[in-house]
């Protein structure tokens, strides 16, 4: 056989394989089965003041099964009025296990014993560690969208919460000083989220510059030292606490006025949830009118 004969078999036979080749690949990959994400959890139960709020954003209709029993007190869930439409939990390792759930959500630090023993009887547990930054909002959102299935839902949460945010970091103007003033004299500073609450708003945080940058209790004398132009006190709780008898303290109350004096609702200041951008938005309109024809 000719040389070039011989090397034309030869290349043909080459070509000849490459294309059976290619064909097997192709009924292979036709025949093999699909990968999908992770099946969605359609029994999910939160444990967690934040993460109930944040399952009950972005949960799809009957996914989520039960909630805690503070998401419904106004005090301290931003959605007290939806947590009304499902039963309460008290994070017990019992009536948790009962409801079969093949999703918990928990806080870091929620009912550890609950955590720990439900994970030993196999079920999967999420937990959620709490953030200090208005920037890592997001990731706590598209956290809970993934591990509910629900990516979609949370991207457009984001993108929200993303464009809000920016507009607030936007905003010009003189930064008056302000302290948030708590139970016991305690102040949150700027590594806290609601410091950054204050800082986003256009507030100057005394705390920060009275060395209570990771918080602290402020003795009530440096406070009034420092005499800012706003004391941002908590909603007190019914009845008596002498936790909270400093915040009606005669020297406290001298410090405030009706312009001075912003009380804040906690449930929109307490969890890594775009409801934060409330509490921002309050402390804009307070900071207008404190600096009210001085821009």
């Amino acid at each position: 056989m000719p040389r070039g004969a011989a090397r034309f078999m030869s290349g043909s036979m080459h070509s000849s394989r490459s294309i059976l080749g290619f064909a097997l690949t192709g009924v292979l990959l036709c025949c093999a089965p699909v990968m999908t994400r992770a099946e969605v959890p359609a029994r999910v139960v939160s444990l967690n003041l934040c993460t109930d709020q944040l399952a009950m954003m972005l949960a799809a209709p009957g996914q989520l099964r039960s909630v805690s029993f503070l998401a419904s007190d106004p005090r301290s869930s931003a959605m007290a009025d939806e947590a009304k439409a499902y039963p309460a939990n008290r994070g017990q390792a019992e009536e948790i296990y009962l409801m079969q759930p093949d999703l918990v959500v928990a806080g870091a630090y929620t009912s550890r014993a609950t955590v720990a023993l439900l994970q030993r009887l196999g079920v999967r547990v999420e937990i959620f560690a709490p953030v200090t930054a208005l920037g890592d909002v997001p990731a706590q959102i598209a956290r809970m969208g993934d591990v509910l299935g629900q990516q979609d839902k949370a991207a457009e949460v984001i993108a929200t919460y993303d464009a809000d945010l920016k507009a607030f970091r936007e905003e010009g103007g003189r930064s008056p000083t302000a302290v948030l003033y708590e139970a016991n004299g305690y102040t949150p500073g700027a590594q806290s989220l609601s410091g950054q609450i204050l800082a986003t708003a256009g507030f100057t945080n005394l705390a920060n510059e009275a060395a209570y940058a990771w918080g602290g209790n402020m003795p009530l004398e440096v406070l009034v030292m420092k005499a800012p132009e706003a004391v941002i006190t908590s909603r007190p709780y019914p009845g008596g606490s002498r936790a909270e008898d400093i915040l009606s303290h005669p020297a406290l109350r001298a410090t405030q006025n009706s312009r001075r004096e912003g009380s804040v609702s906690d449930s929109d200041w307490v969890c890594s949830t775009p409801y934060v951008l409330r509490a921002v938005a309050q402390m804009v309109s307070l900071r207008h009118t404190l600096t009210n024809g001085e821009d």
